[in-house]
């Protein structure tokens, strides 16, 4: 049976079969029978590679942080996670030159991690708002009749665990619920391409009549 480690577009943590292509982590979440007991515990949420250097890690081990798991960048991203400065270190810096392209603030990990954590939860919630589809960049991702829909080449792209499994065009006006945290659709729009998933760019899903 799948570990409750994959993340959504809308921040929950999920017990599903799709790995992904990129991990994560928000602290220790699980107890020593790898069950989750929290949602984070720490304000520098990031994401990672999936390998390193040839490093093994033995999941959910006790008392090292939980492995979490997402699709792509651009899920990691609605779900509140920065790339990491570390094993990342090219995306990391990348990141920060578009940062500070968007706000007169400082770049440092500590005040963006305090910056995007206000931006990412609404109390133990997810943050969300509403805008213009117009205004939404490329890598953005919105809710739409209860699913995470992708922003992509000028469509929708409807999210899964193992992929995008339907796409539609993109609306040219209307307002819309947005997922992805405001400081990651400012970097975003600012110039920061997220990496996706291959289905979203192959177009393998097949396309659905719009709304």
């Amino acid at each position: 049976m799948p570990l409750r480690n994959r993340v959504t577009p809308f921040g929950e943590i999920v017990a599903v079969a799709g790995r992904g292509t990129m991990m994560g982590n928000r602290g220790i979440l699980h107890d020593e029978h790898k069950r989750l007991v929290k949602p984070w515990v720490v304000r520098r949420w990031i994401a990672c590679v999936l390998e390193r250097d040839g490093i093994r890690r033995a999941v959910m081990a006790p008392r090292r942080y939980t492995e979490l798991f997402f699709l792509d960048e651009a899920t990691a991203m609605s779900a509140g996670h920065r790339p990491c400065a570390e094993c990342r270190r090219g995306d990391y810096r990348r990141f920060q030159s578009f940062w500070v392209r968007c706000r007169p603030e400082p770049r440092d990990a500590d005040s963006m991690d305090l910056r995007l954590h206000a931006d990412r939860l609404d109390g133990k919630m997810k943050r969300r708002y509403t805008a213009e589809i117009a205004t939404l960049p490329d890598g953005a991702y919105v809710a739409l009749d209860g699913e995470a829909w992708l922003l992509w080449n000028g469509r929708l792209h409807a999210w899964s665990e193992t992929g995008y499994v339907r796409r539609r065009d993109r609306p040219s006006r209307g307002e819309v619920e947005v997922l992805t945290p405001r400081s990651f659709v400012e970097v975003i729009a600012a110039g920061y391409r997220p990496a996706v998933h291959p289905s979203a760019e192959d177009g393998s899903a097949p396309p659905v009549k719009g709304r």
